[in-house]
């Protein structure tokens, strides 16, 4: 049996569902993901999703969690510093959508609806980003958890959202809000190119911690900004109007609800104003 489409689309399912979403689960296998019992589950992820392991720093590594969020060796995640571009601040696949309305549709992933202001739960806020760019990075098991800050400036201080885990797999999608139920954190960072950037990661199914590294401060790009522990996960980044200029494929993909695979550091996009 597949279990993803009998949870998600089943009765039965949907009924086992509840508990398994639930933040105490999260934290129970979190627990045992950071025990030295979980070391043996290393071996088989690694050939199951075809990981690179000579691209990371594995020394030291005794239990699951440590491995999932291990780092990658220097110099294999350059970020181009010039002022003008924009870097993707993870590994992942890349979605952007247009901002109509704060309230309105931003996201529209088969039969799911996903608004700025319900992701950020403030109204105000929200409002800033009409006419912008929404961009959805979707990380899968096998890609870099760790993640930088997309530019440098002023951050602000980190607000979380609490709220239910459901994994960020397309058959999710299909039924739920994901990103709405789940617990998400997100910062502004004020960045004297591009405005005020809002950066917001979202946990996932057995997702329990979104480690983010500092409150308010001033942060530079390409710095790590934190990590996720297992699961898939996701991070948006919102771009107000006139700020930024996508890369054509990544734009055109979109269109065709095709997701740009990117990774950390790459240029997805330049400053309006430098074009």
């Amino acid at each position: 049996m597949d279990t993803l489409p009998f949870l998600y689309k089943t009765a039965l399912g949907r009924i086992l569902l509840k508990p398994l979403t639930a933040p105490s689960i999260s934290r129970l296998c979190g627990r045992f993901l950071d025990s030295k019992l979980s070391a043996f589950l290393i071996k088989g992820f690694i050939r199951k999703n075809d990981i690179a392991i000579e691209d990371y720093q594995t020394e030291g590594i005794k239990t699951f969690n440590q491995f999932f969020r291990r780092k990658i060796k220097d110099g294999l995640r350059p970020f181009d510093m010039t002022p003008s571009k924009l870097c993707a601040p993870c590994d992942g696949l890349l979605s952007v959508w247009n901002i109509e309305e704060a309230d309105g549709t931003i996201i529209p992933v088969k039969q799911s609806q996903y608004t700025v202001e319900s992701l950020l739960q403030n109204k105000e806020l929200a409002a800033q980003y009409k006419g912008g760019l929404c961009l959805v990075f979707r990380l899968c098991v096998n890609h870099y958890h760790r993640y930088a800050y997309v530019d440098s400036g002023a951050k602000g201080i980190n607000t979380f959202i609490p709220g239910i885990l459901h994994t960020v797999r397309p058959i999710a999608l299909e039924t739920l809000p994901v990103f709405v139920q789940n617990s998400r954190e997100y910062t502004v960072i004020e960045s004297s190119v591009f405005g005020a950037l809002v950066q917001m990661e979202v946990g996932a199914m057995l997702v329990g911690r979104i480690v983010n590294h500092e409150q308010e401060s001033t942060v530079k790009r390409g710095d790590e900004k934190g990590f996720f522990e297992y699961g898939g996960s996701t991070i948006i980044v919102l771009v107000k109007k006139d700020k930024i200029k996508m890369r054509q494929e990544i734009l055109d993909n979109s269109q065709r609800s095709i997701e740009t695979p990117v990774i950390m550091g790459e240029v997805i996009g330049s400053s309006e104003t430098a074009e």
